[in-house]
């Protein structure tokens, strides 16, 4: 790789995280122009197209590793500056991370406060499906994820963390008015659904194990937002997997109902992060191991 101006270098990475040319201008206080310049000079430099310029804009493949090259490269100039005592490194570091919403809504917001209240640090959250969060870590916009991939993106390091297990539930009523009087795989797949969002797959993923020849045709409501989906169950708007961790305040009697005790589905999670030695990242990670450690049950268990 030739020789990276890191002015131009670090417009790249203001562009990523703005999302569009005039935005990062106003964060570096230069002009559109200006920065469309150093963006170009930098496409040139490499010989590679790095950036689509949709709204917002898209990293090429080759924009991925001249990303990842300058996100570690800030990274480490800012622990070594902080190591230094220099004035130059004082401030916050920000980390950005992915999570899925799950995590971040039960066990995961512990382990970063922990971090806290020991490092000046502060954190930049992406919140995505543990199907999807390692696409942000290959594509250079996180740091490190909790991801269901055991696989490591290239340059990263996986430490297993445990596993959420989520079960069927629905209310009582809902139970006695569309789950009763037939096999439950048959009347789940003809039943109103909870469902996070579009890439969650977790209620037609039991619905293979429970019922392998039925297609969903349930109506399907969708509500992005960890709690809100737990309280949509709740409310009587369909059948969904919650975890158990959510599931705990909801275990009265009236409440939820487990519609089928003894099928779970049991999702991993590891954590990935790129191999870089920066305290503050290494900070991070062990406390994300001891949270998850007493949140989640153990890796590999069924």
């Amino acid at each position: 790789m030739p020789d990276l101006p890191l002015d131009q270098v670090r417009t790249l990475l203001a562009v990523v995280d703005e999302g569009t040319f005039e935005a990062a201008a106003a964060t570096l206080h230069v002009t559109p122009s200006a920065v469309s310049q150093r963006v170009k000079a930098l496409e040139q430099r490499t010989g590679r197209i790095l950036l689509l310029r949709s709204k917002p804009v898209r990293l090429t493949e080759s924009g991925e590793i001249v990303v990842r090259f300058g996100r570690q490269l800030a990274r480490l100039e800012r622990d070594a500056g902080a190591e230094l005592g220099l004035d130059d490194a004082a401030g916050t570091a920000s980390l950005p991370i992915a999570v899925n919403a799950d995590s971040l809504a039960t066990w995961f917001l512990p382990a970063l406060a922990e971090v806290a209240a020991r490092l000046d640090v502060s954190f930049d959250l992406h919140r995505d499906d543990q199907d999807h969060t390692a696409l942000l870590l290959r594509q250079g916009l996180v740091m490190a994820a909790v991801t269901s991939s055991p696989e490591p993106v290239q340059g990263c390091s996986v430490r297993a963390l445990g596993t959420m297990r989520y079960r069927a539930m629905a209310t009582p009523g809902f139970a006695a008015r569309r789950l009763s009087g037939a096999p439950l795989g048959r009347l789940l797949a003809d039943a109103p659904v909870v469902v996070f969002d579009r890439k969650d797959d977790l209620q037609d993923r039991f619905l293979r194990a429970v019922a392998p020849r039925r297609a969903p045709g349930g109506a399907r409501s969708y509500v992005p937002s960890s709690e809100a989906y737990v309280a949509a169950v709740a409310a009587g708007l369909g059948w969904g997997m919650i975890p158990d961790a959510q599931a705990a305040p909801y275990t009265a009697p009236g409440a939820l109902v487990d519609l089928a005790e003894g099928r779970y589905v049991d999702v991993p999670l590891y954590w990935q992060q790129w191999r870089l030695d920066s305290p503050a990242l290494a900070a991070v990670a062990d406390a994300v191991a001891r949270t998850a450690a007493r949140a989640l049950k153990d890796p590999g268990r069924r």
